[in-house]
């Protein structure tokens, strides 16, 4: 094989190569280089993805008229594929009404109250996570991009801690899993770096989508600690955290993982 030979080689690898293999250079991996072919081979199918089930009933969502408005997501924001590219890839974001952070469900959540005025939809409900998954949907394959703001600095170190803080019954923190032991196995499972690159995502155990706040309250649950409600502030911190953390790895929503 010559030298030129083996140059076009290596560029049809890569080229055939996953977008997960970006974040190889500087040590980060996503979840989805710690599963097996066959979990991998259902999230890279679009019609083998479960999650595709609730991205078509996001996309009806979006179209659908709602509350007293009687106004449509489209209505306002038109085809998603071109105004909600990049969204989620900045989310948690700084929002002045609340002075802090909110995450994309809450976004979501907040718009369709102020300009639907249509009821809020509770966390980890099937049209919450239809919308948002259909939302980050169009982010796919694009960095994630959490600024680092003077606004959202208190709120990143608040994340930070809680990453590195031990509690529960058994004094565990996030990090020494997914940072220390990330990798290892534990109960027959790989442990993964804790990078949150897919959600809202299909989880083969909960056999459902759920949020990333789901995962971090089961995380929580398995430390024997008491989680934190759903909308927390603390769990908000903690996602932001977790994004940043995760930078310029790309988005893969509607992931799937074991």
């Amino acid at each position: 094989m010559t030298r030129g030979d083996v140059v076009i080689l290596l560029i049809a690898i890569l080229a055939a190569s996953p977008a997960h293999a970006a974040d190889a250079a500087d040590g980060r991996r996503s979840g989805y280089d710690f599963m097996g072919p066959p979990t991998r081979a259902m999230q890279d199918d679009d019609m083998a993805n479960p999650a595709s089930l609730w991205l078509q009933d996001g996309e009806t969502l979006w179209r659908r008229p709602a509350g007293e408005a009687n106004r449509s997501c489209a209505d306002c924001h038109g085809d998603a594929a071109n105004s909600m590219r990049g969204v989620a890839a900045r989310y948690p974001a700084f929002d002045r009404e609340n002075n802090r952070p909110i995450d994309l469900e809450q976004r979501i959540d907040l718009c369709r109250a102020a300009w639907q005025r249509a009821p809020r939809l509770p966390f980890e409900s099937h049209d919450l996570l239809a919308l948002t998954a259909y939302v980050a949907r169009q982010s796919r394959g694009l960095p994630i991009a959490v600024e680092d703001s003077a606004a959202l600095r208190p709120f990143l170190e608040m994340g930070r801690k809680l990453f590195y803080e031990r509690q529960g019954q058994l004094n565990l923190s996030c990090a020494q899993c997914h940072e220390a032991n990330a990798g290892r196995s534990l109960g027959g499972s790989t442990i993964p770096q804790g990078h949150p690159t897919g959600y809202p995502l299909y989880r083969l155990e909960w056999q459902s989508l759920g949020s990333l706040q789901r995962r971090l309250r089961n995380c929580m649950t398995g430390m024997r600690a008491a989680p934190y409600a759903y909308g927390a502030g603390a769990l908000v911190d903690l996602e932001l955290y977790l994004m940043r953390r995760a930078n310029g790895m790309p988005i893969e929503t509607p992931a799937v993982r074991p």
